[in-house]
């Protein structure tokens, strides 16, 4: 007969699960319409250092310098930070879920995500994610993006 072996951690994903995407396509068409920009061209250039950024390589406002901010504008880069911020969301009945189960199960609870260190940090302290979840494993501080086994390696 085989043992049933208990779960000690729950793994989840912030973006999605507990929030919405941070800065998924939806996201960045809102952001094309409200600043006037070209969607094709932001995305094309966002693709160019996206995964830079992820991983921590970049900071938010080199990002932006490289995908928005390479020519002049007429809105400023905190403008475009508060409406980009802005765009997440809570799933208030998952984060409700996932802190019951922690309680009732005696769980540890891992998040591991890909996102920019300043949106990361955001939505951690804005969401208060930090009261019920254990560890974040974040694209941005291990220098991994999912879905690379090495990052589930460091969360485990």
């Amino acid at each position: 007969m085989k043992r049933a072996i208990p779960i000690t951690t729950w793994f989840l994903d912030i973006g999605g699960i507990l929030l919405t995407n941070g800065w998924d396509h939806h996201a960045r068409k809102r952001a094309a319409k409200n600043f006037k920009l070209e969607l094709a061209e932001m995305e094309d250039r966002r693709h160019l250092t996206f995964d830079t950024h992820e991983e921590g390589k970049l900071t938010l406002e080199e990002y932006l310098g490289r995908v928005v901010f390479y020519q002049k504008r007429t809105f400023t880069q905190a403008q475009f930070w508060r409406f980009r911020f802005a765009q997440s969301k809570p799933y208030p009945e998952m984060i409700e879920l996932a802190a019951q189960l922690k309680i009732r199960h005696e769980l540890k609870i891992a998040a591991v995500s890909n996102e920019g260190r300043e949106l990361n940090a955001y939505r951690i302290r804005k969401y208060k994610l930090d009261g019920f979840v254990d560890s974040f494993i974040s694209s941005c501080f291990v220098h991994l993006r999912k879905p690379d086994a090495d990052i589930f390696w460091i969360a485990e």
